[in-house]
Formats: C-alpha cells, sequence, structure tokens
C-alpha cells in the first residue's frame, strides 16, 4: 500500500484518482481549498480531506504531515489568483512536500502547451518549469483534451442554436478516468535514474470537430445548426497543424461517443 497525496482531489480528473486510488487499497489524502463534508457530494470514503491553498501555502504541511510517499497534482489554476499564482502554487506545494519527504510528484498538463499563446496554457508551462528543477522525482504527463471540453463548446453554442466548428481542428479527445489511470501508472512506479521525466498521452481516436459535433447532437438531441468558423492566429494554426494531437501515444480506449453514453443523464 501507498500513501498518495492528492492535490485537487475534488476537480473533474483528481476525484477519478481518489476513487481508483482507494479501489487499489491505498491510503489517500486529498488537498482542496473547500472540503466536501462526510457523505456529501464530491466525497469519496475512505479518503482523508485537507483544508489547504497553495497559493497562500496555508494548510499545506498539515496536509502533508506523514511524509506521503507520492503527490498527484491535478490542481486548476483557470483564472483570478489561481490562474497569476498557478506555477508558484506548485512551487509551495513541491517545497512543502519536499520538507515533508515525499519521494515523488506527478503533475497533470496539458499537450505542447507550451507551444500555445494563451494565459492559461502558459501557466501549465510554467508548472512544468517549477517541476523540472525540483529536488524531488517528477513525472509530468501531458494529455491531450478532455472528452468534456468540446461538449462545454457545443452546449454553449446550442442555447442560441448555433454550434461552433472550427475550420480545420481536429482532436484526440481522452477520458478524465483513464487520465487519472496514466497519473497512478506513473505515480506508482519504481524510482528511476532520471529525475525529471515527460510523458504524454492521447486519446483513442483522433476526429474530426464536426464529427464531434455530430456525435454530440445524436446523443442529446440538440437541433442546434453547425456553423463553421476560421480560428486565425497563432492558436488555429496550432490546432490546424495538429500539434494538439499525439496519435502515436494512443491510451485507453474510451472514445467520446461511448463516454457520451455514459453521461447521458448529464447532458
Amino acid at each position: 500500500m501507498t500513501r498518495i497525496c492528492v492535490a485537487g482531489g475534488t476537480g473533474q480528473v483528481g476525484r477519478q484518482v481518489v476513487r481508483q486510488a482507494l479501489t487499489l487499497g491505498h491510503d489517500v489524502s486529498v488537498i482542496c481549498r473547500n472540503p466536501p463534508t462526510s457523505g456529501g457530494p464530491g466525497y469519496d470514503d475512505g479518503a482523508t480531506y485537507f483544508r489547504a491553498d497553495v497559493t497562500t501555502g496555508e494548510g499545506l504541511s498539515d496536509a502533508l504531515a506523514g511524509a506521503a510517499a507520492v503527490v498527484v497534482d491535478c490542481l486548476e489554476g483557470k483564472s483570478g489568483s489561481a490562474l497569476k499564482n498557478f506555477a508558484d502554487g506548485g512551487a509551495r506545494l513541491l517545497g512543502t512536500a519536499h520538507a515533508a519527504g515525499v519521494r515523488k510528484a506527478v503533475l497533470l498538463s496539458i499537450i505542447n502547451c507550451d507551444q500555445v499563446p494563451l494565459r492559461f496554457y502558459r501557466s501549465k508551462a510554467d508548472k512544468e518549469d517549477v517541476y523540472a528543477g525540483s529536488p524531488l522525482e517528477t513525472v509530468t504527463v501531458r494529455t491531450t483534451q478532455f472528452h468534456s471540453l468540446p461538449v462545454q463548446l457545443f452546449a454553449a453554442g446550442a442555447h442560441i442554436r448555433l454550434i461552433p466548428v472550427l475550420k480545420g481542428a481536429r482532436f484526440q479527445t481522452i477520458a478524465p478516468a483513464e487520465v487519472a489511470t496514466a497519473l497512478l501508472d506513473v505515480a506508482l512506479e519504481e524510482p528511476a535514474e532520471e529525475l525529471h521525466r515527460l510523458r504524454t498521452v492521447g486519446g483513442p481516436e483522433v476526429i474530426g470537430m464536426g464529427e464531434l459535433a455530430e456525435t454530440w447532437k445524436r446523443h442529446t438531441g440538440s437541433r442546434g445548426r453547425l456553423v463553421r468558423l476560421p480560428l486565425p492566429g497563432a492558436v488555429g494554426k496550432f490546432l490546424r497543424e495538429g500539434r494538439n494531437l499525439i496519435p502515436e501515444q494512443r491510451y485507453g480506449s474510451e472514445t467520446f461517443g461511448s463516454w457520451l453514453a455514459k453521461q447521458a443523464d448529464s447532458l
């Protein structure tokens, strides 16, 4: 049994890491700013929850006391101070983990995030640099976009019955549960000779955005009309060149359509 601390363990991927680690019989603690109440939404029986904030460092020492063997970092910084302090928060987490005797840290990141001129992606790349400079053994796991990303885009457009499809864009989306499996795979590996490693995993299929939209419409019954739009600039070029794809490193088997079928009650 390994003691695993999941930072951001109530989020989309983090909670899947918690659940899978518990199922495997590991001792799991969770770092989050707002811990769920026992028996309430987002709570997984068997995990120990700690109120802590990496942007300030508050609560981190208590959460990591007892030297968890592995920290799995699934935190997100989408806006405000969380985005502004995203890389610094990673440094605080790693510094506290090192002081507590943690032997390895695993970071969830995004494929080729250092090639996209968006603040969210840039923050991911900056945090990768922090991990690459840590005295701990670290593994950064870059993934392709989650299945939920195109769903969010399609659902937003469906409110006005116009579903956006970016011209020339293809995706290799992946299920959050399979991302969690990839994170745990590297977290539980034996110590490596190389101190800092990078791994990239992608979804099981490469598919055009238009086909994704049609699949989403079939599962949701949406009557929205597909509207094909150009995306100029560096981000559009990034997608058209397929730098968001890694077909040679497909991981898992849950396609966009099969994942949608499981989400039928929430679509």
